[in-house]
């Protein structure tokens, strides 16, 4: 064939043969895609990241909050845990200006003028008060990230299981006003299970029960992650409000909040055949309207305790009874795993053991589980999403 450059031995092409050629090489490049599933493709797609993106992974501080009832605890990841302060927040009702917060507040607790309030923002496990959630979260970040922090933290909070999405939006809104570039949520139960080392990976069955300032959460989790779950308003804050209820109608004396938390760590307990202690109460004589200090009993304690512990006995049958037989017959031989600051009372281990026939152990350090658990999702995230909740 002659051409513009001389003499070739190449055969001139027609245009079908052109289209033909094409066609063939598109129809072998959709086989090469057919063969990724759908699922990978979309995985490769999310994968891509902006480099301002790729920037703020590397760099910005990754930030784990167990949000309380009464305490707030903050994890960052390299460090682990950097705060561990009440949820307490103290205001003026007039000019609506934050006066004190965490513990600087609840020392002002039943000290404050007519003007001041102290007040906690989050009530039975869920907020209460927005922008003093919000205040108060925005404060404790502030105090342990550095000031000159230039991208914005990547937030992981723990919710309880029970919340409504309601409730569970309110708390996405309230970290996200703190400044967080991402929230991702966590289920107390699971970063409770988390926290004492449990891994669901390689655990056949367990069941935590997660007993709190506001709430108990108890979850049954295996392999697949959490099978049953239920939370119940119920923690240390009833305890108080029980024994304060007891002395108040036995004794006729009225304390406040912080005289019966004394009271129970001093000498609270749930078991009956533990030895008799007893602690010096000062407060208000109910007839005669004076000062007045008497001496309470473990024992009287333990009666008052009786009706709230109760509820979390019967929660625990409920939540047995949901679940499958095959995890219940691993459960009794995992036992029963307790966590939270609400567990440290005296006897409560021994009293679940012998209501529901399954041993139950309170792990070291139980106010830390989930917090610590918070921690080691911040460090696996990768491969826990499945079971948290990323978030915008």
């Amino acid at each position: 064939m002659l051409t513009l450059f001389g003499w070739t031995s190449k055969k001139k092409v027609s245009r079908a043969e052109v289209l033909q050629k094409r066609e063939e090489r598109r129809k072998r490049s959709t086989q090469s895609i057919a063969t990724t599933t759908p699922k990978t493709v979309a995985k490769k797609a999310d994968k891509w990241v902006s480099p301002f993106e790729k920037l703020a992974l590397w760099w910005a501080y990754d930030v784990g909050i167990d949000l309380g009832t009464t305490n707030v605890l903050i994890y960052i990841k390299g460090k682990g845990v950097v705060l561990d302060e009440p949820a307490y927040v103290a205001w003026n009702i007039h000019t609506h200006e934050v006066v004190a917060v965490g513990e600087d507040a609840r020392i002002m607790l039943g000290r404050t003028p007519a003007d001041i309030e102290v007040i906690r923002p989050l009530q039975d496990g869920v907020i209460n008060n927005y922008d003093m959630t919000e205040f108060m979260l925005r404060y404790y970040i502030k105090s342990v990230l550095p000031a000159s922090t230039l991208f914005k933290p990547r937030i992981v909070i723990c919710v309880p299981s029970g919340i409504t999405p309601v409730e569970k939006r309110a708390v996405i809104e309230a970290v996200l006003q703190t400044g967080a570039r991402k929230t991702v949520l966590i289920e107390e139960p699971l970063a409770a299970a988390l926290g004492t080392g449990l891994d669901k990976a390689a655990s056949a069955g367990a069941i935590v029960v997660d007993v709190g300032g506001g709430t108990t959460d108890i979850a049954v989790l295996c392999t697949t992650g959490v099978v049953v779950s239920k939370s119940l308003r119920m923690g240390g804050d009833k305890f108080d409000e029980a024994i304060i209820s007891y002395i108040k109608r036995r004794r006729k004396l009225l304390i406040g909040r912080r005289t019966a938390e004394e009271v129970k760590i001093a000498v609270g307990t749930v078991d009956r055949k533990a030895p008799v202690e007893e602690i010096t109460v000062r407060g208000r004589d109910i007839v005669s309207g004076l000062p007045q200090a008497i001496k309470v009993s473990s024992k009287e304690v333990q009666m008052a305790l009786e009706k709230p512990v109760n509820v979390i006995l019967e929660g625990i049958k409920d939540i047995l009874e949901k679940t499958p037989p095959e995890l219940v017959a691993e459960i009794c031989d995992h036992g029963i795993i307790l966590t939270g600051g609400g567990a440290l009372i005296s006897g409560f281990d021994r009293l679940i053991t012998r209501a529901i026939g399954v041993a139950a152990y309170l792990v070291d350090n139980p106010r830390y589980s989930v917090i610590v658990g918070t921690g080691r999702a911040l460090r696996e995230m990768d491969r826990l999403q499945d079971s948290l909740e990323e978030l915008q």
